[in-house]
């Protein structure tokens, strides 16, 4: 199964709340792009996506939602805001694979949690850095609980 993990995009640096911060037009150009790379790495489908509930993230989704093929489900998740615990989340992941056994996953979210849920789930790798609109590509393997990063992009400007 595949597991991206993705940065929301560029946002603006004030608004009345962190939580209500939008993404600037670079933001939205820079998750489109994201969303080409993306789509020519997916078999035809994308079966989950995983949003945090902050503006930033829901409009990086809103402006890759046209590119990617229809998921299955998608979710606004509170556990992956910033300040999310990548343990707890890694956890649920694993419980929905088994549970669900969904063959891909775009969950989009923030730093610090991106990085250290990419550690999280590939043992013995240091958190990465994840510029906005970068993403990470992991293979999961359910039968053994292992995990291999297969990549990580981040947009060209």
């Amino acid at each position: 199964m595949q597991i991206y993990i993705m940065r929301h995009g560029e946002a603006e640096n004030f608004a009345a709340s962190d939580a209500e911060r939008p993404l600037t037009a670079r933001g939205i150009a820079q998750s489109q792009q994201m969303a080409t790379l993306l789509a020519s790495h997916l078999n035809g489908e994308l079966d989950h996506v995983w949003v945090s509930p902050y503006l930033r993230a829901q409009q990086t989704w809103q402006a890759m939602a046209n590119t990617l093929p229809s998921p299955m489900r998608v979710d606004s998740v509170e556990d992956i805001t910033p300040y999310g615990d990548a343990e707890t989340v890694a956890e649920y992941i694993q419980a929905t694979i088994e549970t669900e056994q969904p063959q891909s996953l775009l969950l989009i979210s923030h730093l610090p949690l991106v990085g250290y849920l990419t550690a999280e789930l590939v043992a013995g790798l240091q958190p990465p850095m994840f510029l906005t609109s970068a993403i990470a590509a992991i293979d999961y393997d359910p039968q053994t609980g292992t995990s291999t990063l297969l990549w990580q992009h981040q947009p060209h400007k």
